[in-house]
């Protein structure tokens, strides 16, 4: 199967790889220099298949093996196109920023889109996996969970999809923290468990606006405001920045001289940018 994806020009795939650790999560995985990103996807009718995503003139090509049906090919087609934020138009974004020199870069290299998932659930069980860990062990975990719970891939048993609402709502606590889940277990499986009942829709977020999106999300165990933010931001919501240790360090150093500070003077350094403040927080030039 090829797809051809059409995206808001401008585009760059490999903007998108970068733009944060997504690529390096269980189960995408990076290839040739950075210049493919693949993918071992778990279809709605229980195929699996591995998704090759290429670059393409306006756009993006998606190769993945075998004969697709029409609804197969109209749902890799979604995926692809959510994960890379191929409708978004970030014009707006770029006019508002062209006079600052920190983000002179941003631009001419396409920067502003984020890697996602093509589930808000896999996106939060993800984040969740984020909280009070080294990058390290966020990987580690999700690699956990996707080797014991994900569907194998026939031809490569060995790489698995991430695992679906229903195969985690069919564990155990004791079973994720045994994966090196730790605290985080209760609140991975009581998310799958109401997703998978559907108590919980998630999916539904992609569509609401800003504030009824944040106050679901509050709602939902282990996603504090921090999570709830960074999740907002992937959801396409850039006024508010997901505070950590991390943000704080880096706004302390570049306008405190190194004093102390908080959620607050993170979000006064960037409040003049508005709507867009996450994105200019995120891509801005921190290297002095």
């Amino acid at each position: 199967m090829h797809l051809t994806l059409s995206a808001c020009l401008p585009f760059s795939l490999r903007a998108v790889i970068d733009s944060h650790g997504w690529s390096q999560l269980a189960p995408f995985a990076v290839e040739a220099h950075n210049e493919t990103l693949t993918r071992i996807e778990c279809l709605s009718t229980g195929r699996v298949v591995e998704l090759c995503i290429h670059e393409t003139t306006g756009g993006a090509s998606v190769e993945a093996k075998g004969r697709f049906t029409g609804a197969e090919r109209e749902e890799v087609g979604y995926k692809v196109w959510w994960m890379l934020g191929l409708g978004q138009d970030f014009s707006p974004f770029y006019r508002r920023i062209r006079n600052a020199p920190k983000l002179a870069h941003v631009e001419p290299k396409a920067m502003g889109r984020l890697l996602r998932s093509p589930s808000v659930f896999e996106d939060a069980v993800k984040t969740i996996l984020t909280t009070n860990t080294t990058w390290q062990g966020t990987i580690r975990m999700v690699e956990a969970i996707v080797a014991a719970h994900g569907t194998p891939l026939p031809t490569d048993p060995s790489r698995h999809a991430f695992p679906t609402p229903q195969q985690l709502a069919a564990t155990h606590e004791a079973e994720l923290r045994g994966l090196g889940l730790g605290y985080r277990a209760p609140y991975v499986l009581e998310l799958a468990q109401h997703t998978a009942g559907g108590s919980v829709d998630l999916e539904a977020l992609k569509e609401l606006p800003d504030s009824e999106v944040r106050q679901r999300l509050r709602a939902l165990k282990g996603i504090g405001e921090y999570a709830a933010t960074s999740l907002m931001v992937l959801l396409g919501h850039y006024d508010h920045i997901p505070t950590d240790s991390w943000a704080t360090k880096l706004v302390s150093q570049e306008w405190y001289g190194g004093e102390p500070v908080g959620r607050e003077e993170v979000e006064r350094a960037f409040a003049p940018w508005g709507e867009w403040k996450a994105l200019v927080y995120w891509f801005w030039d921190w290297s002095s």
